[in-house]
């Protein structure tokens, strides 16, 4: 079975942009929501080149199951304009290696503009993680933080953003 486990961070500054050693652009949706008494998100991934069918378990944490599938690229672009639900998600993902970690750090876009994110994959959910000086506060248990909830609730909407 598949699982991720990760911790996501608010970020303190910008400094992080001399350390990254790749971007990509990402544009994905949901095809579930948070409504529903729904155990897990289906979301549609479009990168530069590849497309992907991903399934997550919707619970709060930094460990959850997770399904990853390639699929066609024109199967994911007619998902995104026609069966997904809320708003479609834009970002650029930068990687920053640190500490022995890959670092992802998220810079949305769209009605998501202003939110920046780090985000590091661990082995164990005890694992120590080294930080950044750019990072900040952790929010791996704040769900507004989670892509499912940005596309029906984006972050300029929030009151205290």
């Amino acid at each position: 079975m598949a699982r991720e486990i990760e911790r996501k961070y608010l970020l303190t500054d910008a400094s992080w942009r001399t350390s990254v050693t790749g971007s990509m652009l990402i544009r994905q949706g949901y095809l579930t929501t948070l409504t529903g008494g729904a155990r897990a998100s289906v979301r549609v991934r479009i990168t530069d080149t590849d497309a992907f069918l991903n399934i997550k378990s919707m619970t709060i944490g930094i460990a959850r199951d997770e399904f990853e599938y390639p699929i066609p690229l024109d199967d994911a672009q007619h998902m995104l304009d026609h069966l997904c639900s809320g708003a479609v998600i834009d970002k650029w993902r930068h990687h920053v290696h640190f500490g022995g970690l890959l670092w992802e750090i998220d810079e949305f876009l769209g009605a998501n503009a202003g939110l920046v994110v780090a985000e590091v994959e661990l082995d164990s959910t005890d694992q120590t993680v080294p930080l950044p000086s750019w990072v900040g506060a952790e929010v791996s248990d704040d769900a507004r933080y989670y892509n499912v909830a940005l596309v029906q609730t984006p972050y300029t909407q929030w009151k205290d953003a």
